[in-house]
């Protein structure tokens, strides 16, 4: 039984951190996290470097690349394995657009809790001789046995996100990967649901491609992220989709000339999201800062609280309820979850609705008190009769 009645950092001081509390609770990182003093430190310095020089560029590429480290540091990697993108979506596309589906090798097995970016990108190499299969989900989760039904001889990678979007569903993505890489085939983990609330060791699970952004549990903002790229399947890979950040000497400015970097910048488009890195680095030193696994033990202890308070007051949480298992994300079943997310924020409380539930996910300077008025603001937003 978890019982956790502080976390292992100082938790006052984390509250502190965040402006948005004097008016606001922010209850929904699975979507957004709100601003902190830290990253809008980060982002007047960027405002300031832009209106004092205008064009300051040794400074933003070292910005650009203390992102890309804290990023690497993050999930256990290398810098030179980690490609700064603009989104999700263009991590993921341009990794397909790198892959070649011919030689026996056509299938790509995408989990069913992928976040539909993702899935959409995978269908959409089917016109490059790609053939999808889906992994189903049943009962709000997914077992890692039942890849064993499509990864085979032909399967060439599979997509398997770490969490679940919809309900915080953790998977167990290095026995996805031991499942995989038996049969020959790569793993792509998009982990931008789970990031910064538990560790991630991309080594030790065994993970060829992991991305994530930084807008939601990292403290970062939309515009940026990141892609990792096992050191060893780098230079096997040239990514059609492509800029001029992808090259070995970007700033060559040789437009007849296709080399691709020797490392994960390959995967690299156009000018990097300077802006967004500023606050990502900042975010990301928020998260080392008070440490994973101790963010870990406390939203866990936070999110039993809410399965177990909630269903007190009559809410049904959505899939299954192992703080273990799952994110800092709780979802419950509603009717009508927009109107819900809408009352709820008239009553100070930010959720967020995602299809037929609501999702409070709260994050680590958050409190049990915080819990409580949650989810009394949820069951004051739900319908009468």
């Amino acid at each position: 039984m978890l019982s956790v009645d502080t976390p292992a950092y100082d938790i006052e001081a984390a509250r502190r951190s965040v402006p948005a509390l004097e008016r606001l609770l922010p209850m929904a990182h699975c979507s957004h996290s709100p601003e902190t003093v830290t990253t809008r430190a980060a982002a007047d310095a960027y405002l300031d470097s832009w209106n004092g020089r205008v064009m300051d560029w040794d400074a933003w590429m070292i910005e650009i690349e203390g992102a890309r480290a804290a990023f690497a540091r993050l999930i256990g990697a290398a810098p030179d394995e980690v490609a700064v993108c603009a989104s999700v979506s263009d991590a993921t596309a341009g990794l397909a657009s790198a892959i070649d589906w011919s030689a026996g090798r056509d299938g790509v097995v995408i989990s069913g809790a992928e976040f539909p970016t993702v899935g959409h990108v995978w269908l959409a190499q089917r016109r490059h001789g790609a053939r999808p299969m889906t992994v189903p989900v049943r009962e709000g989760a997914i077992d890692a046995a039942a890849y064993d039904a499509v990864i085979d001889g032909r399967t060439r990678i599979v997509s398997a996100c770490h969490a679940y979007y919809l309900n915080g569903h953790i998977q167990d993505v290095a026995a996805i990967a031991h499942r995989a890489h038996d049969a020959g085939a790569w793993i792509y983990v998009d982990a931008y649901q789970s990031l910064g609330t538990r560790t991630i060791d991309v080594k030790a699970m065994d993970i060829d491609f992991l991305a994530s952004g930084t807008h939601k549990y990292l403290f970062g903002v939309p515009g940026i992220a990141f892609l990792y790229v096992r050191r060893e399947l780098v230079e096997r890979l040239e990514p059609t989709v492509t800029g001029w950040f992808g090259r070995r000497e970007p700033f060559a400015f040789d437009a007849d000339r296709l080399d691709y970097a020797p490392t994960a910048a390959r995967f690299e488009t156009g000018t990097p999201p300077v802006p967004a890195a500023y606050i990502a680095r900042a975010g990301m030193r928020l998260i080392e800062e008070a440490g994973t696994d101790a963010i870990g033990e406390w939203t866990a202890a936070l999110s039993r609280r809410l399965i177990e308070d909630g269903r007190a007051r009559g809410l049904v949480p959505h899939g299954r309820t192992d703080p273990a298992c799952k994110t800092p994300s709780t979802a419950f079943v509603c009717d009508d979850a927009h109107a819900i997310e809408t009352r709820m924020r008239s009553a100070g409380v930010i959720a967020s609705a995602r299809g037929p539930v609501i999702r409070i996910a709260p994050h680590y300077y958050n409190t049990y008190a915080d819990v409580d008025r949650a989810l009394d603001a949820l069951v004051d937003a739900l319908p009468r009769g």
